[in-house]
């Protein structure tokens, strides 16, 4: 559970960061970026059964969608609770929204394969 939460908490950190370098006017401090990060992680992971359970019981066609409603909703409240970040507009916060869940979901692919790539090579060969 610990090493998921790590891996969570980097991968969200991969696709800030993205979006970061990537889009005008979205900010995040130097010096916040850490906060901004896990307040974010804590966040989504709250969020994300919520919203897959709202989802099931209201709104099934939204399933498919629930990740990037969550990152949506994760960046809007971090927004709104830490100065640190600074979105710049509705166009930053959905390009943002597209950008943290694909930078997210490929550091959660990439992250573990790389970290673990001796454990991985070991039981190849096995």
């Amino acid at each position: 559970m610990l090493i998921s939460a790590v891996f969570t908490t980097l991968a969200n950190a991969v696709g800030l960061l993205l979006a970061w370098l990537l889009l005008p006017n979205f900010s995040i401090d130097f010096i916040s970026f850490v906060i901004v990060v896990l307040l974010f992680t804590a966040i989504t992971v709250v969020a994300g059964p919520l919203l897959t359970k709202m989802s099931l019981k209201n709104l099934p066609a939204l399933q498919g969608g629930v990740a990037l409603v969550t990152v949506f909703v994760g960046l809007v409240i971090t927004n709104l609770i830490l100065p640190g970040l600074t979105i710049g507009g509705i166009s930053n916060l959905l390009a943002a929204t597209l950008l943290v869940w694909l930078g997210s979901l490929i550091a959660a692919i990439v992250l573990p394969m790389y970290l673990f790539k001796e454990t991985l090579e070991k039981h190849k060969a096995k």
